[in-house]
C-alpha cells in the first residue's frame, strides 16, 4: 500500500462512520462488470461477534433505520450481498461470514504513524474529525479508498490503524429483509455520486438530503 493521504476534508457524519462496518473494505467506484439487475435492498439486523467465547451484540440496524444498499455496486461485503440477494421482502436470515471472507486477520503492520500535517485544512489541524476512536476515509497514492481508525494523536503525529474494527472476527448476522425491489435510475445515480465523493451519505437513496441523512443514513452500518 502506498503512502496515505486524506481524500476529503468534508467528512460524513462522524457518528455514522463510527457505526460503519459492513461496507466493503475498498469501495469500487463502478458497478460489477457482469450484467445484473441492481436491487434496492434494506435490511434490519443484529450483528454479533465472539468475545471471550460468547456472542456479543456489536451493532443493530432496526426496521425504522435499516441498512440500505444497492446490489451489484460493490459497496457491501460480497458474502453478505450473496446471502441477502436471493431473499424476498419479509424473509428472515441467520448466517455467519467467516473472518477470511469478511475483513481478514488482524495485521499489526497495519498500524501506521503519520504527520499531523496530513490532516490539516487550510493549515489548521482537523480536530473535529481526527481524534482517538474516529474513523476517517483515506486513500493511497494509487487511488485506493479505505477507512482507518485514529488510535492516537500527539503534538506532531497521528497513529492510524488500517485494520477494519472487525478484522480477525467471524461475523454473525440475524435479521430480516425490509425492502427488496429493482433500484431506480435515480437511486443508482445517487449511489454513484456518493462513491465519487459528491453529495452526502444519503445519496444512495436518491434523496436530496433536505431533511438530513438521519441517524444511520443510507450506509451507516458495516456491510
Amino acid at each position: 500500500m502506498g503512502f496515505l493521504k486524506q481524500i476529503t476534508t468534508k467528512h460524513p457524519n462522524k457518528d455514522i462512520i463510527k457505526k460503519s462496518c459492513i461496507f466493503a473494505p475498498l469501495f469500487r467506484n463502478n458497478q460489477k462488470k457482469d450484467k445484473m439487475e441492481n436491487k434496492y435492498i434494506t435490511v434490519a439486523y443484529k450483528l454479533y461477534v465472539e468475545q471471550d467465547g460468547k456472542p456479543e451484540l456489536v451493532e443493530e440496524a432496526t426496521v425504522e433505520h435499516p441498512f440500505q444498499f444497492i446490489s451489484g455496486m460493490g459497496t457491501t461485503l460480497e458474502r453478505f450481498e450473496n446471502k441477502i440477494l436471493p431473499l424476498n421482502q419479509g424473509d428472515k436470515f441467520d448466517f455467519v461470514i467467516p473472518c477470511d471472507e469478511a475483513y481478514g486477520e488482524y495485521m499489526p503492520e497495519g498500524v501506521r504513524t503519520v504527520s499531523k500535517d496530513m490532516f490539516t485544512i487550510n493549515g489548521v489541524f482537523d480536530n473535529d474529525h481526527i481524534y482517538p476512536g474516529s474513523i476517517v476515509p483515506l486513500q493511497d497514492n494509487e487511488g485506493h479508498h479505505f477507512y482507518a481508525t485514529i488510535t492516537d494523536v500527539t503534538e506532531t503525529e497521528v497513529t492510524v490503524d488500517l485494520n477494519h474494527p472487525h478484522a480477525g472476527k467471524d461475523l454473525t448476522f440475524k435479521g430480516e429483509v425490509v425492502i427488496s425491489r429493482p433500484a431506480t435510475t435515480e437511486e443508482i445515480q445517487g449511489m454513484l455520486n456518493m462513491l465519487s465523493g459528491e453529495g452526502c451519505n444519503c445519496g444512495c437513496c436518491g434523496g436530496d438530503c433536505e431533511d438530513g441523512c438521519g441517524e444511520h443514513g443510507c450506509g451507516g452500518h458495516c456491510h
